[in-house]
């Protein structure tokens, strides 16, 4: 009898590999962004995992992440939560699940002069999900700060508010299907 290990194909190990590098630390997900995701790359984001609960990734005020009038852009902001909130997915799904965005509403508050930090919370259980196997739909809401210095005390102003759906399937249910198509 074959296990799962012995029916992937070399690409499909590769893959998987590549998967479960880019979520181990921020190097290799800067490695892969580069290879994979060149925009997300030069803007500089990064991710931090605090805890199974908690996750937080943090965009640097850089030049090519400004606007015009020398404030954050609102297409930085809003195209980097889904990177920040699909992260956050892939690092709790692991690289046997696809992550997709299906849908994303940001709503701007004000003006974000400094880096951006997003704050990805989920009210849905992920690991009950997971467990069930096949494929789900789960919202998560991302709250975008700012890092301002007052006094030289580090302060926190929210920016804006993003939430968001993605679509997570396994690796082997969309390769069952496509096979099924052919």
């Amino acid at each position: 009898m074959k296990t799962d290990r012995q029916k992937l194909t070399l690409a499909e190990w590769a893959e998987a590999y590549i998967s479960r590098l880019s979520t181990r630390n921020n190097f290799w997900h800067r490695v892969c962004s580069l290879i994979w995701l060149p925009y997300a790359f030069r803007s500089g984001i990064s991710m931090k995992n605090l805890g199974t609960d908690r996750f937080v990734a943090i965009l640097p005020f850089r030049r090519i992440n400004r606007n015009w009038y020398n404030a954050m852009a609102g297409a930085a902001l809003l195209a980097n939560s889904e990177v920040a909130g699909g992260m956050y997915l892939f690092a709790r799904c692991g690289g046997d699940y696809v992550v997709v965005c299906k849908k994303l509403s940001y709503n701007f508050l004000r003006p974000c002069v400094g880096p951006a930090i997003y704050n990805v919370k989920c009210a849905q259980d992920i690991e009950l999900k997971i467990a069930a196997g096949g494929e789900f739909n789960i919202d998560i809401d991302l709250e975008i700060l700012q890092l301002v210095q007052v006094l030289g005390a580090p302060k926190e102003k929210r920016v804006g508010r993003c939430d968001a759906t993605f679509h997570c399937a396994p690796k082997a249910m969309v390769k069952a299907r496509r096979l099924a198509r052919r």
